[in-house]
């Protein structure tokens, strides 16, 4: 699959669950940077990426796992139907469970950017700042709108028992 389409381009991500304490939670990261450093709600994502050339989607959710958060994801990966974001990006993701060590701080890629603007100045900011589990109830209100629908999915497959 070709890694644009006519109304934007085409991501892959995986969105991590684990079962504690009965209850379901989901993994999010927070992006880094100045524009996003005190937003919260609605700011939250999947780890995901645009795919690269002819990359396949799964391998391209489980590299951007990856390079957001210094984990390599492992498991049975469950596809989840796609959502379009608000910006026409198409996003495809699969569900895996796993767990992360709180204690251990993630570990992402890194960009540059003029900050602050217009000042010549360049500085290094992590892609993600922080990765977290939210009980699912929270996550709807953590993540980026669009992607709402991913978590829903998750619960209601697990639910009716279709990934077990």
């Amino acid at each position: 699959m070709a890694a644009k389409t006519r109304r934007g381009k085409i991501s892959a991500g995986l969105l991590m669950y684990r079962r504690h304490n009965n209850r379901l939670e989901v993994f999010l990261v927070h992006p880094g940077g100045p524009f996003f450093a005190k937003k919260d709600e609605g700011v939250w994502s999947i780890p995901k990426g645009e795919v690269e050339g002819k990359e396949e989607l799964l391998k391209t959710a489980v590299r951007e796992f990856t390079e957001e958060t210094g984990i390599q994801p492992k498991g049975k990966f469950l596809p989840l139907d796609p959502i379009r974001q608000k910006n026409g990006k198409i996003v495809y993701a699969w569900a895996v469970e796993g767990d992360i060590d709180p204690q251990k701080p993630i570990k992402s890629n890194t960009f540059v950017l003029e900050w602050p603007p217009h000042s010549g100045q360049f500085q290094e900011f992590p892609e993600i700042d922080r990765g977290e589990f939210f009980d699912w109830e929270i996550a709807q209100k953590k993540i980026n709108p669009a992607q709402v629908p991913l978590i829903q999915q998750l619960k209601s497959n697990l639910d009716r028992k279709t990934f077990n």
